[in-house]
């Protein structure tokens, strides 16, 4: 076995690589850039290497530093993670060159698998069943609408490097192909170092099964199930779970005797991840195969009981695998939440800057269900501009799919993220919404269910009765300690004034009298219900944690001025607890509302200006695109929302922008 590896990454991978090899008791070398300098990953480890500036080009896919820093620190096996060097078949040709043992496949089967057109080729060959498409590599963008055409559309282009949504587009028509085959090689090209892309036909309708295989160098490979990742947006899966709802055992066992078969005829001696698009009728067709270790791995992880890194060490070291096909089991379900540094109600627009609260929830067994929180960041760390965007991967076990869920709405209601702009507030809204509760997913889940963008939705029922329940006891708990300043108001016969208040929750009054019996708070409403209502929350803390009633309650907590934000189950709302008199007063407050700032384009992501496409006093209609603007490796096109006229131009090409920064003026 290994005494010392490098971990040739960053982040939550390269800090889920060091906790394995721990316990393995195998020493971990870290490397960074400058960006990274004061990051989690390199704290965790052994030792730490910097290996160059923050552009992952300078630093991260500099496969000649990483050897160096092998060689510095005597490291004599490279775990890549995923990303990065992870699919590049020079990478373990240099490392084998030198000496060191790559954690991974070897070159010949990534180089067969890795390559999205190979992969397609060798599939086609071993009668796997694929998706039609053009497999040779396409020129340029009037051969990529020809094949479009005959293919028929919509079409997916994709690059044959790619992975993580990135350069990949989905076209509807011929001008869509131009200009997606444009944006797809530049995102490749950036973020692969190959600007290859192919075209295939898009099924309508599809959802996202994929197969978790796992082989050694002594010709044994099995899988591991299934994982479901057709919850997607731009192409990128944000939740995982394990196993498929749509799968039933017979689909199961054909689609993994497929991918072993596939992986076997590669001779594929390591983790890996065979991608299908399968059909509502439980149809299915080979993707792609990933010849990494996946981002949604430890859905698998939960649900068999196995380290997927583990094994891939001890494969690597020339160990067999240490169970045959027959003694593989699964075990209830887990469900995976990525938690990404974005704006949900701007169209998922990244967003950059220091975490000022970074509270995950408490991970390990919360009753029947398990919590795992894999991250790489920590509270006063910053997010750059530079990466992918993923600051967690939330993780909730379960022994069915409906406890999983459960577990997942509770423990995202408990993240306390503050000091950037994130997912979870739509994360939640995901866990509580009916049809993903039903199963009845495909990939453009989220397109068809928030056609219009994202916006959290105001509380009902329930949900909002829970609320209510909570500002009133946080009103009261306020209250107490205002008492206690300077001992105020401790004459019993003046707290009368303090039972009736009415609380006003995005917009809807809900009356309450508050009691506190044997310590306990009892919030009575309006028709008689006494809830009782048992916290120990404390004031500043960002999330208020209890059971109302009987139901055990996690709602986030940000202050405002005579009230407090909550937001709960994806349902968010101002809060103010008023005496009646003074809710009777609030009524009569008129609403001020924000002004409009139509004439101009603002860049609605910390970025870098890729082009400007229009010129001042430039007439443009409605959907026309204005500029191009990258942030962490995807590429954003800005268009017009109306008919107008450029006036002005305030941004020019390779120009680092903030968000909100003028682009331009329209007349």
């Amino acid at each position: 076995m290994f005494e010392k590896i490098l971990i040739a990454n960053r982040g939550e991978i390269a800090c889920r690589i060091i906790k394995t090899a721990r316990r393995m008791g195998i020493q971990t070398v870290a490397v960074y850039s400058d960006a990274d300098r004061d990051a989690v990953h390199v704290a965790m480890a052994d030792e730490a290497v910097h290996i160059g500036p923050a552009p992952a080009a300078q630093s991260y896919l500099l496969i000649e530093k990483i050897i160096d820093a092998c060689k510095q620190t005597g490291a004599q096996a490279v775990h890549p993670g995923y990303g990065f060097l992870s699919e590049r078949e020079a990478f373990p040709r240099a490392l084998e060159a030198a000496g060191i043992v790559f954690i991974g496949p070897n070159p010949g089967a990534i180089a067969a698998m890795g390559d999205k057109i190979e992969s397609k080729k060798a599939a086609s060959a071993a009668k796997v069943s694929t998706v039609p498409g053009f497999l040779g590599v396409i020129e340029n963008p009037e051969h990529a609408v020809r094949i479009a055409d005959e293919i028929g559309y919509p079409v997916m282009i994709k690059a044959s490097a790619g992975g993580g949504g990135k350069g990949m587009r989905i076209a509807h028509s011929a001008s869509e192909v131009a200009e997606g085959f444009a944006r797809a090689k530049s995102e490749a090209a950036s973020s692969f170092g190959d600007d290859r892309v192919f075209v295939e036909k898009f099924i309508t309708d599809p959802r996202h099964i994929e197969i978790q295989v796992i082989g050694d160098k002594h010709g044994n490979v099995i899988f591991l199930g299934e994982r479901e990742c057709s919850i997607q947006r731009r192409n990128q899966k944000v939740i995982e779970e394990a196993p498929s709802p749509l799968l039933d055992p017979e689909t199961r066992r054909k689609m993994g005797e497929q991918a072993v078969a596939l992986a076997k005829a590669v001779n594929y001696d390591s983790a890996g991840t065979v991608e299908f698009v399968a059909g509502q009728d439980k149809s299915f067709y080979f993707l792609e195969m990933n010849t990494r270790l996946q981002v949604e791995h430890p859905v698998t992880e939960m649900i068999t009981g196995l380290d997927l890194v583990e094994l891939m060490i001890r494969v690597a070291a020339g160990e067999t695998l240490p169970l045959t096909q027959a003694e593989v089991k699964l075990d209830g379900w887990a469900v995976e939440s990525r938690v990404y540094a974005e704006d949900p109600t701007r169209n998922f627009l990244p967003s950059i800057g220091r975490l000022t609260t970074y509270r995950p929830p408490e991970e390990g067994r919360q009753g029947s269900a398990i919590v795992r929180n894999d991250t790489g960041v920590e509270e006063g760390g910053e997010i750059a501009i530079h990466y992918d965007p993923m600051i967690a991967k939330l993780v909730t076990w379960a022994p069915t799919r409906a406890a999983a869920i459960e577990a997942q709405g509770e423990a995202l209601d408990a993240f306390a993220i503050d000091g950037i702009r994130h997912n979870i507030p739509f994360l939640a809204a995901l866990m509580a919404h009916p049809r993903w509760r039903a199963g009845n997913l495909s990939t453009g889940f989220i397109a068809e269910e928030f056609p219009e963008g994202f916006v959290a939705p105001e509380p009902k029922g329930e949900i909002a009765r829970r609320m209510a329940a909570a500002a009133a006891a946080i009103d009261h708990k306020l209250n107490q300690r205002k008492r206690g300043i300077s001992g105020q108001m401790r004459d019993p016969s003046l707290l009368h004034f303090e039972r009736d208040r009415i609380v006003i929750l995005a917009g809807e009054q809900y009356p309450v009298t508050v009691d506190s019996q044997d310590g306990d708070l009892v919030v009575t409403e309006a028709d008689g219900t006494a809830l009782s209502v048992m916290s120990d929350w404390r004031p500043g803390e960002p999330v208020w944690t209890g059971i109302i009633g009987a139901q055990r309650v996690a709602i986030q907590v940000r202050g405002l001025l005579n009230g407090v934000a909550l937001q709960h189950a994806g349902a968010a709302g101002e809060a103010r607890v008023y005496t009646r008199r003074e809710a009777e007063l609030a009524a009569l407050m008129p609403v001020k509302e924000d002004a409009g700032s139509g004439k101009q384009v603002l860049c609605p992501m910390p970025g870098l200006v890729k082009q400007i496409l229009v010129k001042e006093g430039q007439e443009i209609k409605n959907g026309e695109a204005l500029a191009i603007v990258e942030a962490m490796k995807m590429e954003n096109v800005l268009r017009a929302e109306r008919d107008a006229t450029v006036a002005k131009i305030h941004a020019k090409e390779g120009d680092s922008l903030a968000v909100d920064a003028v682009i331009l003026e329209f007349a």
